[in-house]
């Protein structure tokens, strides 16, 4: 294991910088083999996460060979979160948390994690409506899901990538209905289709996977990520149910 005892003190100094946001950076090993902290900015919009800025770790990867990430917990333990692990699983390094302000910290090396479908706080690009659609296939059908960036507000900027329609279309589903859920449509629906949903945006913005007997799970903007009741509310929402072709009479 790497000894980043030279490094921690920069990143408990940025983090301090940060607060009430959390901080965020890389550590990478320089040709030499010492170690340099390179600070990131944090494009996320909440306080308590953070998404590095990818200009800025792409010039940190630069300087030298990515071996961890830092970031801090602003007023909550240096504990890794079910985000922060899932995060920690998908990049495959170390990840060093630092406590604002008492600067504790812990390092914590990957291991394969995926957070319970239910119950999961809302992290945008790690743990959204999108990962436990991800996290649903994979781990109940075995379906593998590229896992695609995802930019705040793309469902508003008709300039960015249709996240779901065309990423959807890619990764082998097929639109067995359009529009909203009539009778017809809900009798079309059978265990682990997907659901697009249009809720106050001018795209579709949202997706949940139907499990059978009326019911989806799905994970909306800041609340737990839950199974619910696939009540009008969310019928007269719906814009399409989509089917993965190996779920298909013939597929």
């Amino acid at each position: 294991m790497l000894d980043f005892s030279s490094v921690l003190p920069l990143i408990q100094v940025h983090a301090n910088a940060g607060a009430p946001r959390e901080s965020c950076g890389v550590v990478v090993k320089k040709s030499d083999g010492s170690l340099l902290y390179v600070p990131c900015r944090n494009q996320a919009d909440g306080r308590d996460v953070f998404r590095l800025d990818p200009q800025d770790a792409a010039n940190a990867e630069d300087q030298g060979e990515l071996v961890a990430y830092a970031h801090s917990h602003v007023y909550t333990p240096a504990t890794p979160t079910d985000a922060d692990r899932a995060g920690m699983a998908r990049t495959g390094l170390p990840w060093i948390i630092v406590n604002y302000p008492t600067g504790a910290f812990t390092i914590n090396d990957p291991v394969p994690f995926v957070a319970p479908l239910e119950g999961r706080n809302f992290v945008h690009g790690v743990h959204d409506c999108y990962a436990i659609v991800r996290d649903y296939y994979a781990t109940r059908l075995g379906i593998t899901l590229a896992d695609y960036p995802r930019v705040w507000g793309w469902w508003e900027n008709f300039d960015l990538p249709d996240m779901y329609r065309e990423n959807f279309a890619r990764e082998g589903f097929v639109s067995v209905h359009e529009g909203a859920l009539d009778t017809e449509a809900l009798r079309k629906l059978r265990p682990h289709d997907l659901i697009l949903f249009r809720i106050r945006a001018p795209r579709d913005n949202h997706a949940g996977i139907y499990t059978g007997e009326n019911f989806m799970i799905h994970h909306l903007i800041d609340e737990l990520s839950r199974r619910e009741l696939l009540g009008e509310f969310y019928q007269k929402r719906a814009r399409a149910i989509l089917r993965h072709r190996s779920l298909m009479e013939g597929g």
